[in-house]
């Protein structure tokens, strides 16, 4: 194919992560269940076994001389470019782990098991994690993950608790997503989309576009963009692992009565929301209503003029907010909660 401009946006997101001190990694962990509940992140129960999993993540080399920080990626392009503009400014204070989350990038389940749920993910993450940071003595791990991944990141931080994870931040990910929602969603799409996997996995360059206008507030660089480019993108981003992909969508089980939202423990895991206010996926009434359950003491930041990707669209802003919380969670708690 040549080298083309993909093929260039994926060797400055690489750069990036070599540049914070980053390597690629891969992993094979033992049996993870392919539905595991939100209280059984170990591999023992919860759904037949899926049996071992490989796992490619991108960390700094040898033992953690900082705060581990977990970064779980959505749906969509790969984790380096969606994490590109984080790695750098995080891995100054803490040691940045950006795992492939099962059935995306590297990562994948064993042959002909199940698609995992998001507790599933969650329980493939808990065992990266032991295997990176073996107990006794491991510190708590930081978790952020966007979209698809902070349900993954919620599922995590509930199974695993507040001995294992830390502070938590969601970014536009809607833990209270209904098919009713879904329904609205292909309506804000337009015609054309009979379903969500066929708006979140397109298979053509109008397609493409409209996801990506859907997802981005500041839709200027989209209308430049030439059908070409768009066509290149389908073909690298959305046709590999296409049907793998579409049934993780359909083994979510948000929105379902498998699913229920609940506070964590707020006085050992702090919760950071941060949604774009021009959410075309996850409109920003949403996150209200998940403020609303996960309790009035989690903490908010509304990105003006941003939509889905605030990480993308608006990585100084994200950088600062979720570094200025994550630092400020770092602080001892008081005496009578310790």
């Amino acid at each position: 194919m040549g080298f083309g401009v993909l093929q260039l946006l994926d060797f400055i997101a690489r750069r990036a992560f070599l540049g914070a001190g980053l390597q690629p990694h891969t992993i094979t962990l033992p049996v993870v269940p392919a539905t595991a509940t939100s209280s059984d992140t170990t591999g023992t129960g919860g759904g037949a076994g899926a049996g071992p999993c490989t796992i490619h993540y991108w960390a700094p080399p040898g033992e953690p001389r900082l705060p581990p920080l977990l970064l779980v990626h959505g749906f969509g392009p790969m984790a380096t470019w969606q994490w590109r503009r984080q790695v750098g400014p995080l891995s100054r204070h803490f040691h940045v782990i950006v795992p492939d989350l099962l059935g995306f990038g590297a990562s994948s389940c064993a042959a002909g098991a199940p698609a995992p749920s998001e507790a599933a993910q969650a329980a493939a993450l808990a065992s990266l994690l032991d295997a990176l940071l073996p107990a006794p003595g491991a510190p708590r791990v930081a978790v952020a993950g966007t979209s698809y991944g902070g349900f993954v990141a919620y599922a995590l931080a509930r199974a695993a608790g507040p001995r294992r994870v830390g502070p938590v931040v969601i970014s536009n990910s809607d833990l209270l997503k209904t098919a009713d929602d879904d329904r609205a969603l292909l309506e804000r799409a337009g015609p054309g989309f009979a379903r969500t996997a066929d708006l979140l996995m397109p298979l053509d360059a109008r397609g493409a576009r409209r996801l990506m206008e859907l997802s981005f507030y500041r839709r200027q660089a989209i209308a430049l963009l030439p059908d070409f480019v768009l066509r290149q993108a389908v073909q690298q981003l959305f046709t590999d692992k296409r049907e793998e992909k579409i049934a993780l969508m359909k083994a979510i089980t948000v929105g379902t009565d498998e699913f229920q939202l609940t506070p964590l423990p707020q006085w050992r895991q702090d919760v950071l929301l941060i949604w774009g206010d021009r959410d075309q996926i996850f409109p920003l009434e949403k996150a209200f209503a998940v403020k609303r359950c996960l309790g009035e003491g989690v903490r908010m930041e509304i990105f003006e003029k941003t939509g889905h990707v605030p990480q993308m669209e608006d990585p100084d802003r994200f950088n600062k907010v979720v570094l200025d919380f994550l630092l400020a969670s770092q602080q001892p708690p008081s005496p009578q909660l310790a």
